[in-house]
């Protein structure tokens, strides 16, 4: 009796690891190569043989001459991505107070002149903390300091914020974004062709 029922269910255990184990696994895998390559391995940019970063991964900016990203909660160092996570500090957190206040301050030092409202997503660190995007706002926000740092008009770094823009997901789904890898690569772009 006890071999009829340990005999089925070690041959059901075997099968199924297999089917999902390796057989699913692999299918998977082999149709994301086929028809999704460039997100099944990341979605990464490259110049040549230089790999420059993904676009599903931010990264740190703080040249006055780029775009900044939202800050990162990720630890040891930001945009971590193997540490993805929130700071799960709630809105009355002294920590939390006190980090967006540096980084009001971090932003009005970098743009003294600056007179419009700071977007909250230049202050806040998105629920992974590796959000590679930001708002149109906050982007505008910034037209104006990349553009004295890069010796530009700003309308010519603002003209580049629109091709990179995203709108919502199906038209209602999520908010407008701009991916900061692509903003600064098109502003890298725009400066090499009108020399340093």
């Amino acid at each position: 009796m006890f071999q009829q029922i340990i005999r089925p269910a070690a041959m059901l255990l075997i099968v199924m690891t297999v089917l999902t184990g390796v057989i699913y696994p692999l299918v998977v895998t082999g149709i994301a190569q086929v028809v999704f390559s460039t997100q099944a391995n990341g979605s990464l940019i490259r110049e040549g043989e230089k790999l420059i970063g993904s676009t599903l991964i931010g990264q740190p900016f703080d040249d006055a001459k780029y775009f900044w990203s939202r800050p990162s909660a990720t630890g040891p160092y930001p945009y971590n991505a193997g540490a993805s996570s929130g700071s799960n500090l709630g809105v009355n957190e002294p920590n939390l107070i006190s980090a967006v206040k540096d980084r009001i301050e971090t932003l009005k030092k970098a743009d003294p002149t600056n007179e419009q409202q700071i977007p909250v997503d230049l202050v806040t660190a998105s629920a992974s903390g590796l959000d590679p995007d930001i708002s149109p706002a906050a982007a505008e926000f910034q037209v104006a300091r990349v553009a004295k740092a890069r010796g530009l008009s700003e309308q010519q770094v603002r003209a580049l914020i629109e091709p990179p823009t995203e709108p919502r997901q199906l038209g209602l789904l999520g908010e407008p974004r701009v991916n900061v890898l692509s903003l600064n690569r098109a502003l890298d772009g725009l400066t090499t062709k009108n020399g340093p």
